[in-house]
């Protein structure tokens, strides 16, 4: 292809969504909402969990982890898509995309090893009650936030390199609105057979193989929920879980469904693929601090009891 002479071969340029441009001032209005929401609610939270001595338990120390997962997946996405939807920034650095896929890939990565983590706290703390303390001490804590983000950071990180050593002879407009793996991957001039295999292998391990132990542990949390006595007992053990069965929901529906419509909706309008894509980045960061607040007592007491000493 023949290209003008300021051309700068290194420069990328994302689309936003195709199809859809006409709407995209519109389309910004939910995406800087949820932003908002999931800035606010996340920011909040930590907060919350950071000044209340009542809160420094294993379960709210993974919730820190899981906040701060949310915020770091909103900062390093929307600002970029809401510079496309109101300013027509569509210009982004082949360096600059494969760090942002890798951020997006890595803790997307981190958030799913952590909802595992989370629902062996709930086993622990249903299964083994009186030993808790004992097993989930800060240094278990800690050590497993550590394997959690060493998982996350290593199976990702050859992705970028497996993009940076394909040739890029054609386009370089990517049919998306951030640097999507498989959107980049489509755009190289050579055999992407690897990127592809590698990228398979990798959602299977982490989404297939997470998602095995949490049905573990909830079928384990469910025996010994059914075997306590009381009714009132059962729904005070349910209960506990609540928010973490709504988290799991809410990260793991989105993420299945764009996957499936990406393998198999082969007659889906492209931008339904892309605003699916969207749809699992922008909603657990809102959702989840909106569950955990209106779900656990402890941080909606304190939450409430914040915003009113704000308003005197």
């Amino acid at each position: 292809p023949i290209f003008s002479p300021g051309y700068d071969p290194s420069m990328f340029f994302l689309t936003g969504i195709p199809g859809l441009e006409a709407l995209h001032p519109w389309i910004s209005i939910p995406f800087c909402s949820m932003f908002t929401v999931a800035l606010l609610g996340n920011c909040t939270l930590l907060y919350v969990i950071k000044t209340e001595p009542s809160l420094h338990k294993p379960m709210f120390y993974f919730l820190t982890m899981l906040a701060v997962i949310d915020l770091v997946l909103s900062t390093t996405t929307v600002p970029k898509i809401l510079g496309i939807f109101w300013f027509n920034s569509r210009e982004i650095s082949f360096n600059a995309c494969l760090v942002q896929m890798f951020f997006i890939l890595s803790f997307c990565t981190l958030e799913s090893g952590l909802l595992l983590a989370m629902a062996f706290d709930r086993y622990v703390a249903i299964c083994n009650p009186l030993r808790y303390a004992t097993i989930l001490t800060n240094s278990v804590i800690a050590k497993i936030g550590l394997v959690a983000l060493a998982r996350g950071l290593l199976l990702v990180l050859p992705l970028p390199f497996l993009l940076r050593r394909l040739p890029y002879c054609g386009s370089h407009v990517i049919s998306h609105c951030y640097c999507e793996h498989m959107a980049m991957v489509n755009l190289a001039c050579a055999n992407t057979r690897f990127n592809n295999v590698y990228g398979i292998i990798v959602a299977f391990f982490i989404v297939g193989l997470d998602l095995m132990f949490i049905s573990l542990s909830y079928v384990k949390i469910l025996r010994a929920v059914l075997s306590l006595a009381s009714k009132e007992e059962q729904l005070k053990a349910f209960s506990t879980c609540g928010s973490h069965l709504c988290a799991i929901l809410v990260f793991y529906i989105p993420v299945v469904l764009s996957s499936t419509v990406h393998r198999f909706g082969r007659h889906v309008a492209p931008y339904v693929h892309i605003l699916l894509a969207n749809f699992y980045l922008l909603f657990p960061p809102m959702m989840n601090p909106i569950v955990y607040g209106v779900k656990t007592k402890q941080i909606r007491d304190r939450v409430l009891l914040l915003f009113r000493g704000k308003s005197f």
